[in-house]
């Protein structure tokens, strides 16, 4: 499991609806460059809650490994989807529990199913544990967007964007249809 370092702020600023802050409590700035950007584009605030707490996500699995994010690879990349794929969600602590010692979690209330077993009236799963493969799709999409508008505006030492938008373009020679003489003229 990740550490709980850093955390995604709301300001109440309708300039800067949302705050993506490091561990030392200081904003991360290529994220607020980003936010900016979507906010200059019409984008809700919903939409940047939603996609700072994919960035976030992003942001503490690079501060465990001491990896900058101008810095990450398509492995670390790779590595990060597999963790999502592998690690449970963090239980979060109920607001009224929150600052409290405690040595186990609070237990799971009486008739409540278990996480990720069907409901007994409508038949659908109930949440999981691990994260829902919408999820990861969804913090992959928002993290290749993010390395392509740093890519775009060239900021960072940013090499290549890690999330790649399709994974079969990865090795070969970039633009190799375009071969001038081919066998189909």
């Amino acid at each position: 499991m990740l550490s709980e370092s850093g955390k995604l702020y709301e300001t109440g600023d309708p300039w800067e609806p949302y705050r993506l802050l490091d561990p030392a409590g200081g904003p991360v700035q290529p994220v607020a460059l980003y936010f900016t950007d979507l906010l200059a584009s019409h984008t809700p605030a919903t939409t940047l809650r939603s996609y700072g707490n994919d960035l976030l996500r992003w942001w503490r699995f690079l501060w465990v490994l001491g990896i900058e994010w101008d810095r990450a690879t398509r492995t670390d990349a790779r590595d990060f989807m597999l963790w999502m794929q592998l690690a449970d969600k963090p239980v979060r602590v109920h607001w009224r529990h929150r600052g409290r010692p405690y040595a186990n979690p609070p237990a799971r209330p009486a008739g409540k199913p278990a996480p990720g077993t069907p409901n007994p009236v409508t038949g659908k799963p109930t949440v999981g544990k691990k994260y829902a493969k919408s999820t990861q799709a969804h913090c992959e999409t928002v993290l290749r967007t993010f390395n392509d508008f740093h890519l775009e505006a060239n900021s960072g030492s940013l090499l290549i964007n890690p999330f790649p938008l399709d994974r079969s373009r990865r090795k070969g020679r970039a633009n190799a249809h375009l071969q001038s003489g081919s066998a189909s003229r």
